[in-house]
């Protein structure tokens, strides 16, 4: 035979048809040898119980990975909490130029009760909008323009102190 038609595994390995036998052979051979390992010693190589050995090269850059993930965890942490004590006084900043002294802590309440809390919410006949379920005319009475419930949820909360520092909680007879 020539080289070219010589039976070499790489060759074989190409076609098809004789991949399923060879990969047969390859993981039953071991496995046959591995099987009749019985008592006897051998004078050759044999696979015996694995010991577990620690790795000093790869503990101390999975050491330093944990590290970091814990420090840049701790560090999101940290900015999330700072921005929710920002966002908290910017809220009782704005609360603090009404006259009345309007808490927001009443303000959610309300706007709960009325509208679960969407600034998008319409009553079902259309008549009262938003978060604080507004109609256009005491919408309008409070400086707002336009359909109360395409105003942002700052703007409805803001024209909603206004309008509970006027007049109190009368404007929600169930919810104030």
């Amino acid at each position: 035979m020539g080289a070219a038609r010589t039976l070499t595994v790489p060759r074989l390995l190409t076609k098809r048809k004789y991949f399923t036998p060879i990969l047969f052979i390859l993981l039953a051979c071991p496995a046959a040898a591995l099987a009749a390992g019985g008592g006897a010693p051998s004078p050759h190589p044999a696979v015996g119980p694995a010991e577990v050995v620690p790795i000093a090269l790869l503990q101390r850059p999975a050491a330093h990975f944990q590290h970091v993930v814990e420090t840049v965890a701790r560090r999101i942490e940290a900015e999330e909490r700072a921005a929710a004590r920002k966002r908290q006084r910017q809220r009782e900043e704005a609360f603090a130029t009404l006259p009345g002294g309007v808490s927001p802590a009443t303000m959610e309440a309300i706007a709960s009760c009325e509208s679960g809390g969407d600034p998008t919410a319409v009553s079902s006949d259309g008549t009262y909008r938003g978060l604080y379920q507004f109609d256009y005319g005491t919408w309008e009475s409070v400086g707002g323009s336009g359909d109360p419930a395409a105003a942002s949820a700052a703007e409805q909360t803001y024209r909603a102190a206004l309008l509970y520092s006027q007049s109190g909680s009368s404007p929600w007879p169930v919810c104030g």
